[in-house]
């Protein structure tokens, strides 16, 4: 049995997905299977995929079902006990998995580990910004708290037990967006973080990804998911007011009034700070202005994103 699973899922990556293989395959630590999810792609991602030739892959292909669906899969398929995914537009550096034995060996009694990313854009490379409080290479941290700004869990900078799925639960394949941050958010509830500062992984730009769409923002039923818990948990009211201000903004943008108005009456605006809340007042054509300057500073390595 080999000491992590690694959980790719494929859809029409045609242009990164070698790459993003290559990475695992290039780790220094080598006892880990890769299950390879091929989630019905349309492109040439099956072939470059096919180039490789290592028994340690185990390609699977599947009909399109969705992110979740196929990372569900992949954890139905994996034999290891620890689990780590890697998407298949992103990369690691060499001492990822060596990092993660490490820490896993020396936090026995810890669950869930992640690293520190940086961010890929056409023209730059920056690291975004953590609320966390940096005193030694790593720390243990409530996962609310640890994540007012950048979150602290992304999913290919994580390594997590099987044991943690057993109890939380897998993605949820009713969400279609933000399906990963709702199970961080399942974890956080129920686990500590072992947050390492060491940039083992690499976040890089897709256009296309749904994930980089301005419509990709938490349904209303993810939050109607967490209503009475936060009633008694104020980290975690925090944590959703925050992806609430997203999730105002981004419906804005789009047009969406109704649903904007929506979330807006759920905010406990004590949570966000006096930036955030001018940013709720104003109207759509000027959020438009300034968050094409916000991207165009996060795209040079100046700044992050407008939404946290």
């Amino acid at each position: 049995m080999p000491y992590f699973s690694i959980v790719i899922p494929v859809y029409n990556k045609e242009k990164f997905v070698a790459k993003t293989l290559k990475s695992v395959l290039d780790q220094t630590f080598s006892d880990f299977e890769i299950i390879l999810v091929n989630d019905g792609s349309t492109d040439m991602s099956e072939a470059r995929i096919l180039e490789f030739e290592d028994s340690r892959i185990q390609y699977f292909s599947k009909k399109n079902e969705g992110v979740a669906i196929a990372r569900n899969f992949g954890i139905e398929k994996a034999s290891a006990d620890y689990i780590c995914f890697l998407d298949a537009d992103d990369f690691w550096y060499p001492t990822f998995l060596e990092t993660m034995n490490a820490f896993s060996i020396k936090f026995k009694d810890y669950k869930v580990f992640a690293c520190a990313v940086e961010i890929e854009t056409k023209k730059n490379v920056f690291v975004p910004k953590y609320s966390i409080t940096q005193l030694m290479d790593y720390a243990v941290v409530d996962f609310f708290e640890a994540s007012q700004q950048e979150c602290a869990l992304w999913t290919s900078s994580v390594c997590i037990h099987k044991s943690v799925f057993e109890k939380v639960g897998t993605f949820d394949s009713n969400i279609k967006h933000g399906e990963d941050t709702e199970l961080w958010i399942r974890i956080g509830l129920a686990f500590p973080i072992v947050f390492i500062w060491k940039i083992l992984a690499r976040y890089v730009y897709d256009a296309k990804s749904i994930s980089r769409n301005s419509s990709y923002f938490f349904e209303p039923y993810t939050f109607e998911k967490y209503a009475e818990e936060e009633k008694k948990n104020p980290a975690l009211k925090r944590y959703m007011d925050l992806n609430r201000f997203s999730a105002v903004i981004k419906c804005k943008l789009i047009g969406d009034e109704k649903t904007s108005e929506k979330i807006y009456a759920e905010i406990d605006l004590k949570n966000l700070s006096q930036k955030k809340q001018f940013l709720l007042q104003l109207p759509s054509f000027a959020l438009k202005l300034l968050i094409s300057f916000q991207r165009f500073l996060a795209h040079i390595g100046l700044g992050t994103s407008v939404f946290r």
